[in-house]
């Protein structure tokens, strides 16, 4: 079931903050795929006119949103980021001009892929005035089975590190604990319970919580039924798993 703060006007400008390894890019290209309608119905477009995503990280030269820029523009979704559109030279820090054109385009629904932690997201200091308004909303993906963020002070500390880095409010969770193609619904549903109890401590959201589609049945995830997301796996070359 889609969240209200996706569907609403308030969320149009969607930043994903997240440490390295929690999976915020494929995040943030599923999310911008279940948008578009990508093999299924649209669920965005009675909304905005558009749908975009900037690619923000300019520190990891690895699995970065803009690498799917085929399967996103098949889809309907425009894929700004690096100056450069060619990936031999996409390890430049070099930001295009046009990325400031989904943020001033209002019938636009735009994700921002920010960089890995505090230091990925320090971009984000160059576009402020876009970030400062009702449309927009800050979600940081956790997943708790990676040691800087397996607990609930390292969460709250990953945390007070973004938003002192951007002076922006983290305002929800998005739950995407996993171990790749051996996650389990065990390792959900410990992400899950981690972040429910830093919503009641902060007062944060949790949005979603995602789940690989094609390894984990959504049926088994006991106890939290609703707010679920499948994530494919587009951004992880299977030769890694091999």
């Amino acid at each position: 079931m889609m969240n209200k703060c996706f569907n609403d006007r308030s969320g149009r400008k969607i930043i994903v903050t997240g440490h390295y390894g929690s999976g915020k890019t494929e995040f943030s290209v599923s999310l911008a795929l279940l948008l578009a309608g990508h093999n299924s119905n649209p669920i965005d477009r009675k909304i905005f006119s558009s749908i975009s995503i900037v690619d923000l990280d300019i520190v990891n030269p690895y699995f970065r949103s803009r690498e799917r820029r085929e399967l996103l523009e098949n889809s309907g979704i425009s894929v700004y980021g690096s100056v450069f559109e060619k990936e031999t030279a996409a390890e430049l820090p070099a930001l295009g001009a046009s990325i400031r054109t989904p943020l001033e385009n209002r019938s636009c629904r735009v994700i921002i892929d920010t960089g890995g932690n505090d230091t990925g997201a320090l971009v984000l200091n160059q576009f402020t005035k876009y970030f400062t308004d009702d449309e927009t909303i800050v979600l940081t993906v956790i997943n708790a089975n990676r040691p800087d963020t397996s607990d609930i002070e390292g969460i709250l500390k990953h945390i007070k590190a973004i938003e002192k880095t951007t002076n922006l409010n983290i305002a929800g969770l998005v739950n995407n604990t996993h171990m790749l193609r051996d996650t389990t619904c065990a390792d959900i549903i410990h992400g899950h319970s981690l972040c429910k109890k830093v919503y009641e401590m902060t007062g944060k959201e949790l949005i979603y919580n995602c789940y690989p589609e094609g390894i984990i049945n959504p049926d088994e995830l006991e106890g939290i039924m609703e707010d679920l997301m499948p994530l494919g796996l587009y951004m992880r070359p299977t030769w890694l798993d091999k």
